[in-house]
């Protein structure tokens, strides 16, 4: 699906202005570049310098946080499932 963005065209001439600031570009490229980018000027600053986006890196876990999520995960639902039975009267009474 394209992302489609709606800018006023006095927002358009205010961003081709900053973009003409930071960079060597006419007035025609950086207009083009700005319809390129969905009018984000500083993504068109950020491709100029050759700037790319980090992207997010996932969490990093170590082998005890994920041993002990699991035991937790387990502990957790062999909880509910004790509830459920206590509720629905399943359970012994021990004496």
């Amino acid at each position: 699906m394209d992302k489609i963005s709606l800018v006023e065209s006095s927002k358009i001439e205010e961003k081709i202005e900053i973009v003409l600031r930071q960079t060597d570009y006419s007035k025609e490229v950086a207009r083009e570049k700005l319809g390129q980018f969905n009018f984000d000027e500083l993504a068109v600053i950020r491709d100029y310098f050759g700037i790319n986006e980090k992207k997010e890196q996932k969490k990093i876990t170590s082998i005890n946080q994920a041993i002990y999520k699991q035991l937790r995960g387990h502990l957790d639902s062999a909880m509910y499932d004790y509830r459920e039975r206590v509720s629905k009267g399943e359970v012994k009474k021990i004496i």
